[in-house]
């Protein structure tokens, strides 16, 4: 991405005179929740990455069922920018509730579309009015009473393929797509978007600049969800058992579990590998997926804060029993209930140190959906190889909302069961080789023991599986020399891990004195923000952190510039706190830049915060 043409996200009316603003702006639908807004906006996104357009999608929703004020916000950058934008150009206002703070966050020279019933009146000179007459437009179609208000939404759909160019024949595409390529609900509310289109184009004058033109960029990608994604890496990884409680923003992961669990079959009986339960609640969910790792199954369960809290000692139970399964947390905004549709990065040391005693747990985290679908996969890799709990730490932004993808990438290499003694003959021959075995002996000086599963034909695979203190052999001991030793060796296992998980992307040139560190879905907003201060002449690194416990890099990282910034979405800077822990030298070179205001990151927010430091 060059930075010379980075163009800033605050034009005023000035800057739009007499200029095309093309595939370079941002629009905002305003509805209320539970009116069928979802449909039309996904027809709006996926018709302009049919037209070859870059596009991102962000959804800002209540957390009750119904009709609470929901905005949605579609990004088209040229440049092919994904992050959420802090000025948004365009307002579609179906909310009257919300109308008038619409209207006034938009910038000069901005645009409100608004129903014509509504008789609002022009509040604002300096920006640009179409009233569009939605209950006349409606009356037009044949729709079924029961599906008038969901359909009703179709008509900002057809007025805003008139105004921003948006040929019929693509929007229509995209409904299919969103309709799974059902004919029927995509003819019936295409023509509501037909009658839409044909009244703008008879009765509004275009008088703003703002328009889509056909691109190539989107060629071969993919739109997709961050919960879609992981669950199809999970699926791909080998997945067996998925227990959940519903929650939100997590329901999606095992949603899609659900609808894609078809993709995995035994090849003899043809029958689905996968099962699903649905727990009573969060402590059971766990409990089933520790058991069914235990009894050698792939199983995982998806959850959010709240649920990751009553998971906190059955996790300890997994940690220190040393049984693989795979916890998605899919953070929101805390603590307590918080703001459940709200994004954060909140859970970041919760979940890494999460059980009583001395713990630290094993985490990924994924910067895009990409990143979702391997993690999928990796974690139950990772969670077999180490014997442990493996969490993937998404967010509500990343895991809810539509991101545009390269396709993603079949796993390469097989399944990594890691130390099983997976049947007698393997178990037979470990005894042949080590005339013994003992369930947490360390006969590899690797800190990882190997491990059988119930069913083998062999007595001497059998051993105890307990929480409470033990030693090497499985058997119950409360002395203080084998507590020391087996919690040492799960410590030394657990920090072994360093090198294996996945390492951080690293943007380094030797140059530029500054560094910025962040995880997670705050990259697209980090990477844009850095072309943002590169035009504005400084030069920045970058680090991409995606697992815990650290790599090495990290510290490396830090010390290889004059100032680093720790850029997070949460509200105590918990990753730059991690990283002093890890550290024994100076960081006050490292400046923590948290955020955690419940929306995703924008590149404003990361230029201005860097430049208020830098200009100190």
């Amino acid at each position: 991405m060059s930075a010379v043409n980075y163009q800033p996200d605050t034009r005023t009316q000035s800057a739009y005179q007499g200029e095309p603003v093309v595939n370079d702006f941002a629009l905002m639908v305003a509805t209320k929740n539970g009116s069928g807004s979802q449909t039309s906006n996904e027809v709006l996104i996926r018709s302009l990455f049919r037209m070859g357009i870059p596009v991102s999608g962000k959804n800002l929703f209540p957390s009750n069922i119904k009709g609470l004020p929901t905005w949605y916000t579609i990004r088209a950058s040229k440049d092919s920018y994904i992050a959420r934008r802090a000025t948004t150009e365009v307002a579609v206002a179906m909310n009257q509730d919300t109308a008038a703070e619409d209207i006034d966050n938009l910038p000069e020279g901005g645009v409100c579309i608004i129903p014509e019933e509504w008789k609002w009146g022009q509040s604002r000179q300096d920006i640009v009015y179409y009233e569009i007459p939605v209950k006349a437009t409606l009356g037009l179609s044949d729709i079924p009473s029961d599906f008038r208000d969901r359909i009703a939404n179709m008509v900002y759909v057809g007025a805003c393929a008139y105004l921003f160019n948006m040929p019929l024949d693509i929007v229509r595409k995209a409904l299919l797509d969103t309709f799974n390529g059902k004919e029927k609900p995509a003819n019936m509310n295409f023509e509501v978007i037909q009658n839409a289109y044909d009244w703008s184009k008879e009765n509004l004058v275009k008088q703003d600049p703002f328009r889509f033109e056909p691109l190539d960029l989107t060629e071969g990608k993919i739109l997709i969800t961050g919960n879609e994604a992981g669950a199809l890496g999970a699926i791909f990884g080998g997945l067996t058992v998925a227990s959940w409680y519903p929650i939100t923003p997590s329901t999606s992961v095992i949603d899609a579990v659900l609808d894609h669990k078809h993709l995995r079959k035994d090849p003899e009986t043809g029958k689905d590998t996968v099962a699903v339960v649905q727990a009573e609640d969060e402590l059971a969910a766990i409990g089933m997926i520790i058991g069914a790792g235990w009894a050698g199954a792939r199983a995982m369960t998806a959850t959010s804060g709240p649920g990751i809290s009553l998971m906190a000692e059955f996790t300890g139970l997994a940690y220190f029993a040393e049984i693989p399964c795979v916890i998605w947390d899919i953070t929101r905004m805390g603590p307590s209930t918080g703001l459940p549709t709200r994004t954060s990065q909140g859970d970041l040391l919760f979940i890494h140190f999460l059980g009583h005693g001395d713990t630290r747990q094993v985490a990924l985290l994924p910067g895009n959906v990409a990143e979702c679908f391997e993690f999928g996969w990796l974690a139950f890799d990772m969670a077999d190889h180490f014997q442990t709990p493996v969490f993937v730490m998404s967010d509500l932004d990343l895991g809810m909302n539509i991101w545009m993808s390269e396709p993603f990438a079949y796993p390469g290499t097989p399944i990594n069961r890691g130390k099983l003694l997976a049947d007698k003959e393997k178990f037979e021959a470990f005894l042949a080789e080590h005339g013994e075995w003992y369930r947490f002996r360390d006969y590899d000086n690797d800190a990882v023991p190997y491990r059988t599963i119930p069913g083998i034909d062999h007595l001497r695979a059998a051993y105890f599986t307990r929480g409470t203190g033990h030693n090497d052999m499985a058997t119950y001991s409360e002395r203080g020399e084998d507590w020391v030793q087996n919690l040492t060796r799960i410590s030394n296992k657990i920090d072994s891990s360093r090198a294996i998980l996945p390492q951080p992307v690293i943007d380094y040139d030797p140059q530029n004195e500054i560094g910025i560190i962040s995880f997670g879905s705050n990259d697209p907003a980090v990477q844009e923000g850095r072309d943002r201060l590169a035009a504005a002449g400084i030069g920045t690194n970058s680090l991409r952190v995606r697992a815990l416990p650290l790599a090495a890099s990290v510290k490396d990282f830090i010390f290889k510039h004059k100032r680093v910034y720790v850029v997070e979405n949460n509200h105590d800077g918990q990753l730059a706190q991690l990283i002093r822990l890890e550290t024994a030298e100076d960081t006050t070179h490292m400046i923590s830049l948290p955020l955690g205001d419940t929306l995703p990151m924008t590149a404003k927010w990361v230029f201005e915060s860097v430049t208020q430091w830098e200009n100190k």
